[in-house]
């Protein structure tokens, strides 16, 4: 192993929170059974609030942020893991409490390590990210919920997002019918080459419903920006539908009745991919690598950065401008 490495490191100065490169020893790492050579890592809105003064994710500083990263073993005192095996780590406590993936090299408990699954490299494994395994633990929530393709379109929130874009290419891989809702019309084509029958205008899917139920319109919802419309939208699920929650960057709180759930028998359901039980978790990374590959999101709308453009990724995030994913490459 190398004696220092670079790091992308949060640090406070006063209120604010500041962010740049510095140079560490592997001694500065935190605990952990696990030392991995970092060659991705991605950006997620978490990753943004992270490197915010009033962001709420971080608590202690200095910090290296990143949910994400994928990389190589270099050395292991778990018994599972050899120097040599290629890994990844999303959710637990990276880039939270314990320093995350905006770096050379990282240490992590190896309980918290997934290894590569079959049909994905380590570059397409950070394409999809926590983004992408909340997407897949969303399809998989509703598929558990026996919504099927034929019972149905399927509407897909948030739509040019990490979750929605990956939600849109596995839904469509699986013969669903997808209604992607976005704020950006210029989109629109891209979000049909993914595999979208037809795009919403975000303000379309947001209407206030009148009276305690509306038009039976959507089988499931993948729901990836939660806030008021949720209680509307709750409205308009066909009988026996579902809807998968996972975020909430249109605000964290929604009215709804208890009508959707007693008339027609409507399911809400909660995705947490962070603490996602591992048997799960290894389940659903061998479907995104097979049968759930998300092709066509991983074919196009990735933008690249480097670890010296972290910043940039993070403000492109904070601003609503991402569109698709943000892949950090550390080193190739």
């Amino acid at each position: 192993m190398e004696h220092t490495f670079r790091a992308y490191m949060l640090e406070k100065n006063g209120e604010e929170v500041e962010g740049s490169i510095r140079e560490l020893t592997v001694d500065q790492l935190p605990q952990g059974n696990v030392t991995i050579k970092v060659h991705y890592s991605d950006v997620n809105y978490k990753d943004g609030l992270a490197s915010t003064t009033n962001g709420k994710v971080v608590n202690e500083y200095p910090f290296i942020p990143g949910i994400d990263l994928a990389g190589e073993v270099v050395e292991s005192q778990d018994e599972q893991f050899s120097p040599g095996d290629l890994v990844l780590c999303t959710g637990y406590k990276l880039g939270v409490s314990h320093y995350g993936g905006y770096s050379e090299y990282a240490r992590v408990p190896g309980e918290w390590l997934v290894r590569l699954p079959a049909g994905l490299s380590l570059k397409e494994v950070m394409m999809i990210g926590t983004a992408g395994f909340t997407a897949a633990m969303s399809v998989e929530s509703l598929i558990h919920a026996g919504v099927q393709p034929q019972d149905g379109p399927i509407l897909v929130t948030g739509a040019t997002g990490g979750v929605g874009t990956m939600a849109i290419s596995i839904l469509s891989r699986l013969g669903y019918e997808v209604y992607a809702s976005s704020g950006k019309p210029e989109q629109s084509q891209w979000l049909k080459d993914l595999g979208a029958h037809d795009v919403i205008a975000r303000a379309d899917s947001e209407q206030l419903v009148k009276g305690a139920l509306g038009k039976s319109q959507w089988a499931g919802i993948v729901d990836a920006t939660g806030g008021a419309a949720l209680g509307e939208r709750l409205k308009s699920v066909r009988y026996r539908g579902a809807v998968a929650v996972s975020g909430n960057t249109a605000g964290a709180k929604f009215e709804s009745s208890v009508f959707p759930f007693i008339l027609r028998g409507v399911q809400l359901i909660g995705i947490d991919s962070v603490a996602c039980p591992s048997e799960l978790r290894q389940r659903i990374w061998q479907h995104l690598g097979s049968d759930w590959k998300p092709e066509t999101a991983l074919s196009t709308g990735v933008t690249e950065y480097s670890l010296e453009q972290i910043p940039q990724a993070l403000d492109t995030v904070l601003a609503g401008r991402a569109v698709g994913r943000q892949l950090i490459v550390i080193a190739e």
